[in-house]
């Protein structure tokens, strides 16, 4: 449990010291607050079901963070540490594989929660944002969303040759998909065609279940979008663990 703990300091201490990374998840997503909430407002609008352009958005951005370290963070990190040779000697101590994975997980959980909490408390001074869940049911989708987002990031780790075709991967898939699932800009006020298109990315579903917990929504009003990123989780897992390499 010591060496779990330590490890997942060490892990979290090497993300926050990578600077794209840093950037990406703890200050892009408030800068798109600011940003856009000095463009569109926060005013009640009917399109967004009385609720204002600030408010939809804050689930939209905890998505991007999700997506951000699932799809950039984690592949580019374990391509890195293979390529230097730092998982062969992780791979040679007495240490459970399980239990470095866990704490990598960990890591990036606490990561993303940081990100979320920056993300909040900057919607909520200067546009006072209205939350109407409850918070654990949100944070425990978080963690859920999480998982089935850095499962996605392993399987890119174990099948990408190096760190820099990690990244390339990465970024073809996340950057498109981030503008037309609704994280970056919400789906209502996107052309029919796209949120067709919407429909089949995985990180929609992460936009539509965060935003229903937050305004209120049960769990078991969200079924469609807790089925896919469960299967999301079971297959990319089960993918992730048959490539994985640690040299």
């Amino acid at each position: 449990m010591r060496g779990f703990r330590k490890l997942t300091l060490v892990n979290l201490k090497l993300y926050l010291r990578e600077p794209i990374a840093t950037f990406f998840t703890l200050a892009f997503p408030p800068l798109l607050v600011v940003l856009f909430g000095a463009m569109y407002g926060n005013d009640p609008l009917p399109m967004f079901g009385g609720y204002g352009s600030m408010d939809v958005s804050m689930p939209g951005y905890t998505a991007m963070i999700l997506g951000t370290v699932g799809f950039l963070g984690v592949p580019i990190t374990i391509s890195g540490y293979r390529e230097s040779g730092v998982l062969r000697r992780f791979q040679a101590t007495p240490m459970r594989p399980l239990t470095y994975i866990l704490a990598d997980i960990v890591a990036n959980l606490v990561t993303t929660l940081l990100g979320m909490m920056g993300l909040v408390i900057i919607g909520w001074l200067l546009y006072r944002v209205q939350f109407e869940g409850q918070v654990m049911a949100v944070i425990l989708a978080v963690v859920f969303c999480g998982l089935a987002m850095f499962s996605i990031g392993y399987l890119i780790a174990g099948l990408a040759p190096g760190a820099r075709t990690a990244q390339v991967i990465g970024m073809v898939i996340f950057y498109p998909m981030m503008f037309l699932s609704g994280a970056s800009i919400p789906l209502e006020v996107m052309p029919e065609t796209v949120q067709r298109i919407a429909d089949f990315l995985p990180l929609t579903y992460v936009v539509r279940l965060l935003r229903g917990l937050w305004f209120g929504d049960a769990w078991g009003e969200h079924l469609l979008e807790t089925a896919v990123l469960a299967s999301v989780l079971l297959v990319c897992t089960a993918l992730a663990a048959r490539f994985f390499r640690w040299e």
